[in-house]
């Protein structure tokens, strides 16, 4: 009987939405010094560069090896029932294609169950028992988050297989998906601010860029808005590796596989042809960030006819300085300059390209936003010190009048391709 497992690491909610799900993954084997628990990379670089952790050459690796994973500990399946309460409805923290998320307490230091309220927090994430399928995205996460640390992947403590169970469990995110802090509305999520907005733009990038990367070579195939959770601090994780799969190696520029994905966030080729290469998560930033900018879904049925589809609608006006108003969400206004907000157009246009070749990489786009944060942080440490502060709407920032938020609403579910 192989039993679950854990390791220390802070503790995550991962609110998942409905997914159709990967088929077979290649074995990847990848190895890396993982990040300290505020963040901070302990390996090498600090966790503000491109790509701050490292990894090992890609070796294959078999279903065995995959789970004697050095880096992770056995835990037994009634454990993880204790931890969270028989998995009871109100320990849900989201529901999806794979399953249901938990959440749950487990000591510190032995890693055994304890009540709620002490010990550390953890989220569960336990498998539809309902086919092959499912183990094989289970084990695509075990394999890619189980061996690749970086401060803006979510962290993965452990995994469950015993019998017919199957879990992963995580650090907890307590401030739940981007989803629903850009979408849903009520005293819990308030409306993010446009420097929040930057941050976490600027945090997802990074984890796209270090899964590019020449040691690493991962595709995500699955960024959206769903997929990046954010901590305390509102740090965002990059989350959900059960689409994840090995880049093109050599001088290949893709890697064929069946369609997979959430409706509109798959890049143009990819869904004609099957050509998945890392432009192909570009363009799934590049929707993520007109999301961002715009405050809309990908897909608004209930939006005006000519505004269901977000990047049709918006693409027009990206490109125009007198006209990008139009796209941007109204709540952010008054905390952006017309020149900031033109060139995460720019940059979000340019991700969207139909020609994959004429996307930027993933360190270009990191790049960029990282100027935009430079340059929107100057024009608020100025406008501090030399104007007086007017009121303006509550955001994120301050909504919580420093106070944790530990509400953490299940998500909406995502429209899929079958």
């Amino acid at each position: 009987m192989v039993a679950c497992i854990f390791q220390v690491f802070d503790a995550i909610g991962n609110c998942l939405s409905a997914g159709i799900k990967a088929e077979s993954h290649s074995n990847t084997g990848l190895s890396s010094k993982y990040d300290s628990g505020d963040g901070k990379d302990v390996s090498s670089e600090s966790s503000n560069s491109k790509v701050s952790s490292f990894s090992a050459p890609l070796t294959p690796r078999s279903e065995g090896e995959i789970l004697q994973s050095p880096n992770l500990k056995s835990f037994s399946f009634a454990d993880l029932k204790m931890a969270t309460r028989n998995f009871r409805p109100d320990s849900v923290l989201g529901e999806g294609g794979f399953g249901s998320v938990f959440k749950g307490w487990v000591d510190e230091n032995s890693f055994t169950a304890t009540k709620p309220g002490s010990g550390i927090v953890i989220a569960v994430k336990r498998l539809n028992q309902d086919g092959f399928q499912g183990h094989k995205e289970w084990l695509a996460e075990v394999n890619y988050l189980g061996q690749l640390y970086h401060p803006n992947l979510v962290k993965l403590i452990g995994y469950c297989l015993e019998d017919e169970h199957r879990l992963l469990v995580y650090e907890f995110m307590p401030r739940g998906s981007l989803e629903n802090h850009l979408f849903r509305r009520g005293s819990y999520f308030q409306p993010l601010s446009w420097s929040l907005r930057l941050k976490v733009a600027l945090d997802a990038a990074k984890g796209l860029a270090f899964l590019h990367s020449a040691e690493t070579r991962v595709i995500y195939r699955d960024f959206k808005t769903s997929n990046i959770l954010l901590d305390t601090n509102y740090n965002a994780k990059l989350s959900d590796f059960g689409l994840a799969k090995d880049g093109p190696t050599g001088d290949k520029s893709h890697v064929s596989t069946r369609v997979m994905g959430t409706y509109g966030y798959a890049a143009p080729e990819y869904l004609a042809t099957g050509h998945l290469s890392a432009r192909s998560d570009v363009y799934s930033f590049g929707v993520v960030l007109l999301e961002m900018l715009s405050g809309r879904r990908v897909v608004d049925k209930n939006r005006p006819s000519g505004e269901h589809k977000l990047v049709e609608w918006a693409k027009p006006y990206l490109a125009n300085k007198r006209k990008i108003f139009r796209v941007l969400d109204n709540r952010l206004e008054g905390q952006y300059t017309i020149e900031g907000a033109f060139k995460a157009a720019t940059l979000a246009l340019r991700c969207l390209s139909i020609a994959a070749k004429f996307r930027p990489s993933m360190n270009e786009v990191v790049t960029a936003l990282e100027q935009l944060q430079d340059s929107n942080d100057s024009r608020i440490n100025h406008n501090n010190t030399n104007s007086v502060p007017r009121r303006r709407r509550q955001s994120a920032d301050d909504a919580t009048g420093g106070r944790s938020t530990t509400a953490y609403p299940q998500p909406s579910a995502s429209p899929l391709y079958s």
